[in-house]
Parts: structure tokens; sequence; C-alpha cells
């Protein structure tokens, strides 16, 4: 006979929580603290690396466009200069770098910490049910980030650090700009890429279902178009890569839903 679980009342609840979110934030702060420490690494080869030609992602399109005879696909040919105009300006994107790239790396114990919260108010067949939860999640999370970084990052470089309204103005690109660019696109992608964890809650809610999502795949189209391009710079190319993989992840996201349905009947 299995051993049932033990009733907690609300502030036992309470309590249990604070020390999943205190754990939580030691692994992020542990994490931000490594970070910081190896600043060459965190700066030098991977905030700056997207805006040079040598970046893995700029050379082989370059090498493509150059066999496909495109010279346009030879992206941040010319590095632009990045330049701070507050004292603190760089000690305080430091840190702020530091922190982000805490969470990004604590983000797995991070949802193994609240999985562990949730997981006693489960039942047994939904325990059944939701194995690996914390793996898939976390692989979606870090394939958006790299899809991202990689690919969306060095193109949005490009056309916004290249966009001129005149040649009479010229880019002289702030730190603390082009720093916000690259974190908020490659965040949207991690967070864009929980797409299939987001329809199979709902589904498990009943509140969509397969043929809810089948009915409405044209207005999902629309939706993903318009998250691609709040996400990119707005020229139709990187839209384009970023919408197809969420198209995709919406796809699969149906496969999980009738898959949820079949185990309820």
């Amino acid at each position: 006979m299995a051993e049932e679980k033990k009733e907690l009342t609300f502030l036992e609840h309470l309590e249990e929580l604070r020390w999943h979110l205190v754990r939580s934030a030691f692994a992020i702060v542990i994490l931000a603290i490594a970070a910081f420490i190896f600043k060459d690494i965190l700066f030098d080869k991977i905030i700056l690396a997207p805006k040079s030609p040598d970046f893995i992602t700029n050379k082989w399109l370059c090498e493509f466009g150059k066999w496909m005879d495109i010279t346009a696909l030879c992206i941040n040919a010319e590095p632009f200069q990045l330049i701070n105009i507050n004292l603190t300006g760089q000690f305080t994107t430091h840190i702020n770098i530091s922190l982000i790239a805490g969470l990004i790396l604590a983000f797995p114990y991070v949802f193994w910490e609240i999985w562990r919260f949730i997981k006693p108010a489960l039942y047994e067949k939904e325990l059944k049910h939701t194995q690996g939860a914390v793996l898939v999640s976390s692989s979606l999370f870090l394939t958006g980030i790299l899809f991202g970084y990689f690919l969306i990052v060095p193109l949005s470089l490009n056309f916004l650090g290249s966009y001129q309204v005149s040649s009479d103005v010229l880019n002289q690109i702030n730190l603390k700009s082009y720093i916000s660019t690259i974190t908020s696109i490659s965040l949207a992608g991690g967070i864009a890429f929980e797409l299939p964890i987001l329809i199979y809650i709902l589904s498990k809610a009943g509140l969509v279902s397969s043929s809810f999502l089948k009915k409405y795949r044209r207005h999902s189209i629309i939706v993903i178009l318009i998250i691609s391009a709040i996400i990119t710079p707005p020229d139709i190319f990187s839209q384009i890569l970023v919408a197809l993989p969420l198209f995709a992840l919406y796809e699969v996201g149906i496969v999980i839903a009738k898959n949820i349905e079949r185990k309820n009947k």
C-alpha cells in the first residue's frame, strides 16, 4: 500500500515554498558569481562575439553566401564600436549580465525546485504522465536561448547596427543598448520554445484540445508571425527564421494534446 501523503497547513506550504525559493536564489547567485569572475569569457567570447565577422554564424552565412553568390549574407563584416557614456555603466552591466547568466545556467535546477514543490500535490497517474518534465522544459528553454543567440542575434545586429536614416547620422551604439538587445532576444527565444509545455499544461487543465488547436491553426500562424516580428528586427527573413520553429512547436503541441486525450479515455 502506498504511503499516504502528509497534509500540510497553509503556513507549512508557505514555509516549504520559501526554502525552495531560497535554494533556487542561492544557485542563481553562486553561478552569477562564477560568471562575474570569468569576465573575459562572458563578454569577449559570448556577449561581444556576435558582432564580429569571426563569429561562427557570420562565418557560415558568409561562406554560404559566397557559394550562392549572395554577398548580402556576409553579415557583420565590419564590427561596430561600442561606447559607454555612464561612469558606472560598465560595472553595472557586468553585474546585470552575470545575474542573467546565473539565471540561465541555474534554470534546470530552479525548475527542478519548482517541480519538487508541486510534485507532492500530484496523483500517481499524473506523476507518471509528467516524468521527464524538468529535462524536457530545461532542454526546450536552453535550445531557445541558443537559437536566439546563434541565429537571431547576429541577424538583428547586422540590420540594426548598420541601419541609417541618413548618411549624416552615425551609429554609435551604447553598451547598454547592445546588451539589452542580445539578452532580450535570447531570453525571448528561450521563453518562446516553452510553447509545448504551455500547451501540455492547458491540455491537462482541459482548457484546450487537439481539435481546438487544429481549428485555430490559421489564427496561430498570425500570432506566431506577430511574436516573431516583436523579437526580431523588421526584416522578413529573420521573422520567417523564428516563425518556422515556433510553428513546428505548435504542431508538436497538437500531438501532445492528442496523446493526453487518448490517455484520459
